[in-house]
C-alpha cells in the first residue's frame, strides 16, 4: 500500500530588512529580548525606549561564543516556559551573531515555532549573520551542528550600535563584507578597496552593498541546496580554526578572515585565481587589522576536521573557492595532497 502526502505549496518566508534608525515598534503579544550583559549595558535602554508590548520580558545568556551551547539554550527555554510563553508569542534577538542564532534556534522549536525579530548590534550579524534565516548552536564536535533554517520576521539595522563596537568586532564584520565581495561582486570588491569603512556614511553603503548580496543569495537558495553554499567562503577552514582554538582566541570574522586565505591559496594552487588577486582580497583584509594567517600544528587533523563541516560528507570535502574575484566555485574535487600542501605551508608560518 502506497500512502501519499501531497505537501506541494507556495510558503511565503519573505521580509523586509530596514537599514536605518530603529523605528517605534509595538507588539500586542508577550515579548522576550534575549541579550547579553555587554549588550544591555550600552544599549538595552535605547531599545526600550523603542519598544512596547503587552508583557515585555529580558533573556540574558553570558556573552561570548563558547556560551552558544545547549545550556543557553536550555536558559531561553526555561524563561519562556515560565512566563507562559505562546505560539503568538515572540523573542527578538539584540545582540551579535551568538545571540541572534541561538534566538532563532530557540523561536524555531519553541512549541514548534514561533516569530523572532533580528535586531543586530555588530557588524558581522548586520552584514550577515541576522539575513537568511540560520539558527543554530555548537557543540563539541563543531560550530553550527545542530540548527534549523527558520527565518525572522524582520530585521532592523540601525547603524547607531556600531558606534560602540570594538576595532575587533569592527574589523571581523569588515571579513563578512569582503567575503560577500569576492564571490559575487567584483563591482564591490573595486569599491572596499578604495573606500574608508572608517567613516559612517561610506559604511552605510557598504552595509546596504553586502544586505543586498545575501539577500538576493537567500532568494534563490533559501535552504542552502547549491548556491547559498558559496557564502561559507572562508568557513570550511575557518571552522576548523575555531574548533581548535576553543573559539577562544579569534572571532569568527578574524578565523573566516584567515580562511579565505586559506581557500585563495587552494584556489591559486587549481589556477581558480591568480597570486596578485589572491594578494588584493590578503591586502584588504590587512587594511582592517584581521590576521591572514594561522600556525597549523597537525595538518593531518586539521584536514580530518573538514569532515565534520554541514557541507561534508563521509567520504568527500566540500571547499567553497574563489574564481578570481566577483565569481565562486563550490567542489568536492580538491585533491587530498593539494589541499595537504596548504596545510603544510601554514605550518610553516607563525
Amino acid at each position: 500500500m502506497l500512502v501519499n502526502i501531497s505537501l506541494q505549496r507556495v510558503v511565503d518566508n519573505s521580509y523586509d530588512i530596514t537599514i536605518d534608525t530603529l523605528p517605534k515598534l509595538h507588539f500586542d503579544t508577550k515579548v522576550a529580548i534575549v541579550t547579553n550583559p555587554k549588550v544591555a549595558g550600552l544599549h538595552l535602554g535605547y531599545l526600550l525606549s523603542r519598544i512596547s508590548a503587552k508583557e515585555l520580558y529580558i533573556i540574558t545568556v553570558p556573552d561570548g561564543e563558547e556560551y552558544k551551547n545547549q545550556q543557553s539554550v536550555d536558559l531561553i527555554l526555561e524563561s519562556l516556559f515560565n512566563h507562559r510563553f505562546n505560539r503568538k508569542s515572540m523573542l527578538i534577538a539584540f545582540g551579535g551573531g551568538v545571540i541572534g542564532d541561538m534566538s532563532g534556534y530557540v523561536a524555531s522549536i519553541y512549541q514548534r515555532g514561533i516569530d523572532f525579530i533580528q535586531i543586530p548590534t555588530t557588524l558581522l550579524s548586520q552584514v550577515d549573520a541576522s539575513v537568511g534565516g540560520k539558527t543554530g548552536m555548537n557543540n563539541s564536535y563543531g560550530k553550527n551542528l545542530i540548527g534549523a533554517f527558520h527565518q525572522p520576521r524582520s530585521v532592523y539595522i540601525d547603524p547607531y550600535f556600531l558606534t560602540t563596537l570594538p576595532t575587533r568586532e569592527f574589523g571581523a564584520g569588515i571579513a563578512e563584507v569582503v567575503k560577500m565581495a569576492v564571490t559575487f561582486n567584483k563591482d564591490f570588491f573595486e569599491f572596499l578597496e578604495s573606500a574608508d569603512l572608517n567613516n559612517p556614511a561610506v559604511l552605510q553603503e557598504a552595509i546596504k552593498q553586502a544586505v543586498q548580496t545575501k539577500a538576493w543569495v537567500v532568494g534563490e537558495d533559501e535552504k542552502e541546496h547549491g548556491l547559498r553554499a558559496a557564502l561559507n567562503y572562508g568557513h570550511t577552514f575557518g571552522h576548523v580554526i575555531e574548533n581548535e582554538t576553543k573559539y577562544k582566541k579569534f572571532l569568527h570574522g578574524e578565523a573566516v578572515a584567515i580562511g579565505m586565505v586559506m581557500a585563495n591559496n587552494t584556489a591559486v594552487k587549481m589556477n581558480l585565481m591568480s597570486k596578485e588577486e589572491a594578494l588584493r582580497v590578503e591586502r584588504l583584509l590587512q587594511k582592517y587589522n584581521l590576521a591572514t594567517t594561522y600556525l597549523i600544528a597537525d595538518a593531518e587533523s586539521f584536514y580530518e576536521t573538514f569532515y565534520l563541516d554541514k557541507k561534508s560528507s563521509d567520504t568527500s570535502i566540500k571547499f567553497i573557492l574563489p574564481i578570481g574575484i566577483g565569481d565562486v566555485k563550490i567542489t568536492d574535487e580538491c585533491g587530498r595532497e593539494l589541499v595537504m600542501e596548504v596545510l603544510r605551508e601554514f605550518g610553516k608560518k607563525a
